[in-house]
Formats: structure tokens, C-alpha cells, sequence
């Protein structure tokens, strides 16, 4: 294999245009060199250096292809991903990594056997937000964290004709974010006792979830999930409080956006973050408020970082191992929705 990976994207769907082939593209050692697609002309217009496949299986079988990359429709990564994995390719998959943890187990075990890197999309680990949480959660400025809340809402009433808004496994909106603030909330607590989850269908003519509200319980403190696509007066994407104090931040991160607005990712500029986090911080018998700039968001970062998994031996950055424990919250929250009750977690 020579140092530069040659990369084939599944579809030329959203998930590839915003996220995927700008995030190959921008990352040294990594060349975008095929894409499957039943509108190779589309492809000609937007990527015409990019080779257009008619199919999956025509991905799997080109010898030249290193790495494949599997953001299609949620009920396809599981076989999508086999596949490559059988064909010898190593694989990257969107999230959610499958539709099921025995899914995600599979590749697992399918990966190791083939002696390839399998990692997963869990991209806002790089939310400039996100990592200055870590940040803050490190230096313990909160003390011991009692309440945390994470929103992922937006505003968009009208359902419109795409299979993450269609009846059927793996859609709706507890499969499309709830993966995201899961991952988020195991990186910063680890896995939980147990969770509730509470699943509503609220727009006109909706046909699956658009809204959630997970509870994950760790002792005595609570982490709340939540996401709506009926939010037109967003609240703060994060209010988390402590014994030394309180935290809130306003805001989405603002690389999706810059993405889709065609910037090139990991330019001048790429990641800030302009509203800052808020604390209120415990100092002696007063509370004094400040604000705090986020680091620099780095999307790019996690294809660099599969790159030299793949290379030159570096840790995965997203292991097959760490999605399937998202997984196992996701497939959890979905049986506590069914059950209306708490489901444990821990064996």
C-alpha cells in the first residue's frame, strides 16, 4: 500500500457532499478517487476528477480502492459494510453504526478477523463546544457534575420525503442525533445505570419520531437528551451544572453550516465557534460569572487521524468498540420508548 489512500465513497447523497468528500479531500494522504452513484453526470458537474461507479459491488471489487466509506441509508451500513470488509477494504461508517448492537458486533469481529481498520463517523467529538467541555470537565472547574443537559433542536415543521423521515428501521430522530449526544455524553461520563427514553411523533403528517427526551441516570446525577424539529427559539445547546458552579452555551457548532455553504474545510478561520460558553463560578461566598472561548472545532481532524490508524499504526479514532456502546444506549432508549419504562444498562 502506498502513502496515499485511495478513497471510495458509497452514494453521492448529503452525508458524502457536506461531510465526507470535503473531509477526504482537505486531509493529506487521503485521495477521493471513486464515487457510486446512479447520476454520474451530477458527479461529473460537482467532482470531475472523481470516478464515478455504478454500483457498490463495483467499489468492493476495484483492487485500487483502500478505504471505503459507508454513508448511505441506516438499514444499509450493516451489509454495506460487511461486504467491504469481506472485499478487504478497511471501512469507514456513518453513524449510527448499525441498526443493532449483534450488528455491530458482527463487523466487529469481521474487521479483526480481516485485519482492517473499522472505524466510525462520530464526528462532533470535534464540535469546538464539545471540546472545550472536555477542556472544562478536566480541569474540574464544576466540581462534581450533578445535572447535564444537551439539546440537538431545530426548526423544520414540514416532513419532507427522505428515508430519515419515512417509516421503517433506522429512521427518525432518535437514530439521525440521538447517536450524536450519546457519544458525546459516554465521552465525557461513561456508560450509565440505566435509561428512559420518551418518543413523540409532533409535526403534521409525521410517520416516525422527531422527538425525543432521554434521561440517563449515573448515581445521583442526571444527563438529559433531547432533540425536536419543532424548536424555532433555540435554547442553550448546553446547561450543565455542579457543586462549584454552572455552565451554559448557546449555539450549534458551525462547521456543518460551513460545510454545506462549500468552505474548505480546515481553511483560515475553520472552526470558530462565536458565541462563548458561560460560567458561573463558586469563589468563596460569591458567584462570579466569565466567559470562555471554545477551542478551534476540527472535523478534519478524524480523517487525519484514520489515516495514520491505517499508516502508520496510530489508534483508531472512533473504534468499532465505542460505537457499539452507543449502540447498546440507542437499542436501550428504543425498548425503554416501548416499555415506558427505565431500562438498565449494566450487567
Amino acid at each position: 500500500m502506498s502513502q496515499t489512500l485511495r478513497v471510495a465513497i458509497l452514494g453521492n447523497g448529503y452525508a458524502t457532499r457536506t461531510f465526507h468528500a470535503p473531509l477526504v479531500e482537505c486531509t493529506a494522504g487521503l485521495s477521493l478517487d471513486a464515487i457510486s452513484t446512479r447520476d454520474p453526470d451530477k458527479l461529473a458537474a460537482e467532482r470531475p476528477a472523481v470516478r464515478a461507479l455504478p454500483t457498490p459491488e463495483a467499489v468492493f471489487a476495484d483492487p485500487d480502492i483502500d478505504l471505503v466509506v459507508v454513508p448511505t441509508p441506516n438499514d444499509t451500513h450493516f451489509p454495506l459494510a460487511r461486504a467491504a470488509l469481506l472485499a478487504g477494504k478497511h471501512v469507514v461508517v456513518d453513524k449510527p453504526f448499525t441498526l443493532t448492537v449483534a450488528e455491530a458486533q458482527t463487523l466487529d469481529a469481521l474487521a479483526r478477523e480481516q485485519g482492517r481498520l473499522l472505524s466510525v463517523f462520530h464526528n462532533r467529538r470535534w464540535d469546538a463546544d464539545f471540546l472545550a467541555l472536555r477542556e472544562i470537565f478536566k480541569e474540574g472547574l464544576l466540581g462534581r457534575i450533578t445535572h447535564f443537559e444537551s439539546h440537538f433542536d431545530r426548526y423544520r415543521p414540514q416532513v419532507r420525503a427522505r428515508w430519515r423521515e419515512a417509516e421503517g428501521p433506522g429512521s427518525g430522530l432518535w437514530y439521525d442525533l440521538g447517536p450524536h449526544l450519546l457519544d458525546q455524553a459516554l465521552q465525557l461520563f461513561g456508560e450509565p445505570e440505566r435509561i428512559s427514553l420518551d418518543l413523540a411523533r409532533q409535526r403534521e403528517g409525521a410517520l416516525t419520531d422527531d422527538w425525543f427526551h432521554a434521561v440517563l441516570h449515573y448515581g445521583e446525577c442526571r444527563v438529559i437528551l433531547h432533540g425536536s424539529a419543532l424548536v424555532a427559539a433555540l435554547g442553550p445547546r448546553f446547561a450543565i451544572h455542579g457543586t462549584a458552579g454552572s455552565l451554559l452555551k448557546s449555539g450549534l457548532d458551525a462547521q456543518e453550516d460551513a460545510l454545506k455553504a462549500g468552505l474548505a474545510a480546515g481553511g483560515p478561520g475553520w472552526g470558530v465557534d462565536p458565541e462563548p460558553i458561560r460560567l458561573t463560578l463558586q469563589d468563596g461566598e460569591r458567584l462570579v460569572p466569565s466567559l470562555r472561548n471554545c477551542p478551534q472545532g476540527d472535523y478534519p481532524a478524524y480523517y487525519a487521524a484514520v489515516r495514520d490508524a491505517i499508516l502508520a499504526g496510530a489508534p483508531n479514532p472512533v473504534p468499532a468498540i465505542e460505537a457499539i456502546r452507543v449502540m447498546r444506549l440507542v437499542e436501550a432508549g428504543s425498548e425503554s420508548a416501548r416499555l415506558h419504562a427505565a431500562v438498565s444498562i449494566r450487567e
